[in-house]
């Protein structure tokens, strides 16, 4: 079930909206259980099959929770969370696992056709954040049914954003309708819902039609020309912008609808004038899991510069494997890794670079590191950076106008959440946004549905 689908918003929503506020309204009490009936429903709606590792993983870190407060047992939570780390392994990385155990000459490890259960990466992370917190004494014990809403909560199960405990646990027991800015937090999920799904509809899935044909052509080792290089790679940047934006803005949205308040994951990236800035404004939940997680627990920037420089290669490295199975995903996590170390040398230095200047070769590195991302093999991404070298015959068609309004739309601006709390509320503003679904309804009808790119991950 699509956030971009009519069984979603035609359907799911009206009736769990509904469901909600009767609960809310007349049993209170039911609020919770009714909200975690609807994200299982959502979550199954994709394949059954994945409701009892959702369900189970639930249940057995809320049981090793209560076990380790009762006893105190020092190794009960490093082993839930290895626990954890091993089950998302083992759908996610065994054949990633096994491809590197085949370059070994002698060895033939087989491959296992898992179907990779959606949300695994996300749900697990937040069984990872919830324990560590735990076992360093900064969370309490909760309920089953919190616990569990707080791991599989729909509008953020799928692809995040990532939120502490501390963010939505104290939420779960307000009163959301009878609050005084009650219709105005609804007013603005509305159109945050509306601005995600045109970010989606009318940006992202338009831009695929002229990434994927020269991304596909180059997987299959034909040659690819300049323009389509260009045309493709700067396409792809604006796509997983607006394609995983937008997913994030309409959660949100989606989340104010039923009184939750969820973290914001994008602050305008393409704007930032350094590598760092680049990861404080680009999927912001998950380089600040990276950085309190990982970092930090590798020693982080107290420990010396050798050890700041290794911890954030290590980092980075391990966040490009979260990303994908493959050695181009590690690829791209390291450079991106060398490239913050680089960055750390060069503030030592005192060296202040101009902010334009900054800007520029910042958004020069995000670009080319995408084909990383996007390509399927270290193979295909040779022939897509011949193009950008110009090592390729020039070609024609770049379609840049198409990404020229992109890149505009994305780098001009307030983000999507700071526009919308800045909007005052009115019935123009109301009957523009009413209109403007309606127009997402009839371009979701005339074309296909693409799913969300961070879905895969």
């Amino acid at each position: 079930m699509l956030f971009n689908s009519f069984v979603f918003l035609l359907a799911f929503l009206p009736a769990a909206l509904i469901l909600h506020g009767l609960a809310e309204r007349f049993r209170h009490g039911w609020r919770l259980p009714v909200l975690l009936l609807l994200s299982f429903v959502f979550y199954g709606w994709w394949d059954l099959r994945f409701v009892p590792l959702l369900a189970g993983s639930i249940l057995v870190n809320w049981l090793v929770a209560r076990a380790y407060l009762r006893s105190r047992a020092g190794l009960l939570i490093p082993v839930a969370i290895a626990g954890n780390l091993v089950v998302l392994a083992l759908f996610k990385y065994l054949n990633f696992f096994a491809d590197l155990a085949n370059l070994i000459p002698g060895l033939h490890a087989p491959h296992l056709d898992w179907v990779l259960p959606l949300g695994i990466s996300f749900f697990t992370f937040h069984h990872v954040m919830y324990l560590t917190d735990l076992k360093a004494g900064r969370a309490p014990a909760y309920g089953l049914v919190r616990y569990a809403l707080y791991i599989g909560f729909f509008p953020q199960v799928l692809a995040g954003p990532l939120v502490r405990w501390s963010e939505i646990m104290h939420q779960f027991e307000e009163r959301p309708y009878a609050r005084p800015d009650a219709a105005e937090r609804i007013g603005r999920g509305i159109m945050l819902l509306c601005v995600g799904l045109s970010k989606k509809v009318f940006l992202g899935d338009p831009l695929s039609v002229y990434v994927n044909p020269v991304f596909q052509a180059a997987a299959a080792g034909k040659a690819v020309t300049v323009a389509e290089a260009w045309q493709a790679t700067l396409g792809f940047t604006f796509q997983i912008y607006f394609d995983f934006s937008g997913y994030t803005d309409m959660a949100l949205g989606l989340a104010l609808l039923f009184g939750i308040v969820l973290p914001q994951n994008f602050d305008v990236p393409y704007r930032a004038t350094s590598l760092r800035d680049f990861w404080r404004r680009w999927h912001m939940t998950l380089s600040r899991f990276l950085r309190d997680y990982l970092y930090i627990g590798m020693g982080g920037n107290r420990c010396g510069l050798g050890i700041q420089l290794a911890a954030l290669f290590a980092t980075m490295t391990l966040g490009g494997l979260w990303h994908g199975a493959g050695l181009t995903f590690v690829v791209w996590g390291a450079l991106h890794g060398l490239g913050l170390g680089l960055g750390v040398l060069w503030r030592r230095a005192g060296v202040q670079v101009p902010a334009l200047l900054g800007w520029a070769l910042t958004a020069l590195f995000v670009v080319l590191t995408w084909v990383l991302f996007r390509a399927t093999s270290f193979e295909a991404a040779l022939i897509i950076f011949k193009g950008l070298f110009g090592l390729a015959p020039i070609g024609s068609g770049f379609k840049w106008r198409t990404i020229l309004i992109a890149a505009a739309i994305a780098m001009v601006g307030p983000s999507a959440w700071a526009a919308v709390h800045r909007l005052p509320p009115n019935r123009a503003l109301a009957a523009a946004f009413a209109v403007l679904f309606v127009v997402v309804l009839l371009k979701i009808g005339d074309d296909a549905n693409y799913e969300f790119i961070y879905f895969q991950f």
